[in-house]
C-alpha cells in the first residue's frame, strides 16, 4: 500500500449517478407548498438589487429544489437537464453551465431563507391538525411551553479548490460551521446561522440564541452549550432549559422532591447561578443519567419527561444526517460564502418539505412520526415514481402506507441496540420500569 497517497474525502469523490426521473405527483406537492411563499417574496428581488434576468427567484427555487430531490450529480448535469425538461413551474431553459455557476456565486441566499421562514408557519399548522399519535412528553411540555427547541452546530465539509477564487486557500480548508435550531415537536428547522470559522465553539452562537429566544421557550442543550452565565440569561428572558450535567458539578442541595432506588429529584444551587435549579438522576441498568433544568416544578415536567425530552435532542443529529448525507450538503456546489449559504438554505428548505411528507405518511399509517424513517421515505420516492409511471400509484402518501410496500422500510424496525451510549432510555422503557 502506498502510504504517501493522499486519502480522499469520500464526500468529494466524483459522482457517476444520473438524475432520478421526474414525477408529476411529487412536483405537484412541491408546487402546492411553495408557490404561495415564492409569490409573496418576488417583490424582494428588486430590493436585493437583482436585474430582471432569466434566472429569477422562481426559476432558481425550482432549479435548486429539482437538483436536490432528483439527486442531480453536478451543476453541469443540471444545466443539461433544464435545457431538456420542464422543472416544477419553470419551462425549459437554455442556460450554460458557466452562467448557472456564476448565478450560484451571487444569488442572494437571503431570498431562500425568507421563503423557508414564510413556509414554516403553514407546515406547523399542517403538523398541528394531523391526528397521528404524539409523544407523551411533547404533548405534556406543550401545555406549559410555547416552543420546545433544540440547537446544535455542525461543521461543513472541506471546500473544493477548483475555482480560481479558492486557489490560495490551504488544501482541506473547511467551508464553515452552521448552527441549526429544530422544533423538537414538529422536527422542522426554526433557524439556521452560519459562521465562517469551521472550528468555532458552539458558544459563538450564544448571542444569536438569546436574540431568538422568546418567553415560555423550552431549550434542550447538549453539553457543548454548558455555560451557567448563558443559562442565567435565558432564565432572565423567561425561558427554560434542560441539559445533561458534567460529572464535576459542585452543588448544594436545597430540597428533595423524590428519592428512590432509581430516581433522585432534588432542588439545588450552584456557585455560578443565583437561581434555584433542579437536578434529576435516573438509574437505567448500571448507569445513572443526570440532568439539570431550570424547571423546578415537577408538575410542569415530571422526571421521566425531562429524560425523554432530552433524548429527543438527538433528533437534531438525525436532521444533520439527512441534510448532509442524504441531501448532499456535504458535497458543496461552490466555494463562495454566499454560494455555501445558498446551498445551506435551499437544502433546509427541501428538508422541511420532506419532514411534512414523512409526517403525512405517519398520519396515514396512524403511527408516531418517530416510527417513520425519513431516509427511507426519500429513497422510496424512486419506487413511487416507477409505480406512478406504470399507473399503479397516484399519491406518494398512499403508496408508502400500502401494506404491500412494507418492504420499503418506511416504518422503522424495532432496534434494541443503542445508537449512542450517551442516549438515555425512552419514555416507553421508563414507563415499563415503573417510572410514571
Amino acid at each position: 500500500m502506498d502510504y504517501d497517497k493522499k486519502i480522499r474525502n469520500a464526500d468529494h469523490v466524483r459522482r457517476v449517478n444520473r438524475p432520478s426521473e421526474n414525477n408529476e405527483a411529487i412536483e405537484t406537492r412541491l408546487k402546492e407548498l411553495l408557490t404561495p411563499s415564492i409569490l409573496s417574496k418576488q417583490w424582494l428581488a428588486p430590493w436585493q438589487g437583482l436585474r430582471n434576468r432569466i434566472l429569477t427567484l422562481p426559476v432558481m427555487v425550482s432549479v435548486l429544489l429539482t437538483l436536490l430531490w432528483r439527486q442531480v450529480p453536478s451543476v453541469c448535469e443540471l444545466a443539461r437537464l433544464i435545457a431538456r425538461e420542464d422543472v416544477l413551474w419553470t419551462p425549459r431553459l437554455n442556460v450554460s453551465q458557466q452562467a448557472l455557476s456564476k448565478r450560484l456565486l451571487s444569488f442572494p441566499y437571503e431570498l431562500f431563507r425568507s421563503i423557508l421562514l414564510d413556509l414554516l408557519p403553514r407546515l406547523k399548522q399542517r403538523w398541528q391538525i394531523r391526528q397521528r399519535p404524539k409523544p407523551r412528553s411533547i404533548d405534556y411540555a406543550q401545555r406549559h411551553f410555547k416552543r420546545v427547541l433544540s440547537v446544535d452546530g455542525s461543521t461543513l465539509e472541506a471546500l473544493f479548490r477548483k475555482l480560481d477564487s479558492l486557489r490560495d486557500l490551504p488544501e482541506g480548508a473547511l467551508a464553515g460551521k452552521m448552527c441549526t435550531v429544530i422544533d423538537v415537536a414538529s422536527r422542522l428547522p426554526e433557524m439556521v446561522w452560519f459562521c465562517e470559522g469551521a472550528q468555532a465553539h458552539d458558544a459563538t452562537f450564544f448571542d444569536k440564541i438569546l436574540a431568538f429566544t422568546k418567553p415560555d421557550d423550552l431549550w434542550i442543550f447538549d453539553r457543548g452549550f454548558y455555560d451557567f452565565k448563558f443559562w442565567n440569561q435565558l432564565i432572565s428572558l423567561k425561558a427554560a432549559w434542560i441539559t445533561r450535567t458534567k460529572s464535576n458539578l459542585i452543588f448544594e442541595i436545597k430540597g428533595v422532591l423524590v428519592s428512590t432506588g432509581q430516581v433522585r429529584d432534588r432542588l439545588i444551587t450552584v456557585a455560578d447561578c443565583p437561581q434555584t435549579l433542579r437536578l434529576i438522576e435516573i438509574q437505567w441498568g448500571k448507569v445513572w443519567y443526570r440532568y439539570i433544568t431550570s424547571v423546578t416544578d415537577p408538575k410542569v415536567l415530571p422526571p421521566e419527561f425531562v429524560a425523554d425530552l432530552y433524548r429527543r435532542r438527538w433528533r437534531i443529529e438525525e436532521a444533520f444526517f439527512i441534510v448532509k448525507r442524504l441531501l448532499n450538503l456535504s458535497y458543496l456546489w461552490t466555494g463562495s460564502v454566499n454560494g455555501v449559504l445558498l446551498q445551506v438554505w435551499s437544502t433546509w428548505l427541501f428538508y422541511a418539505v420532506l419532514i411534512d411528507l414523512g409526517d403525512d405518511v405517519a398520519e396515514e399509517l396512524n403511527e408516531p412520526f418517530d416510527s417513520i424513517s425519513l431516509e427511507m421515505v426519500f429513497r422510496g420516492l424512486y419506487h413511487f415514481a416507477q409505480a406512478y409511471k406504470r399507473g399503479e400509484a397516484k399519491d406518494p402518501v398512499k403508496y408508502f402506507a400500502a401494506p404491500e410496500n412494507k418492504d420499503l422500510g418506511i416504518v422503522k424496525r424495532p432496534n434494541s441496540k443503542r445508537q449512542n451510549k450517551e442516549q438515555p432510555p425512552d419514555l416507553k422503557e421508563l414507563t415499563k420500569a415503573g417510572f410514571s
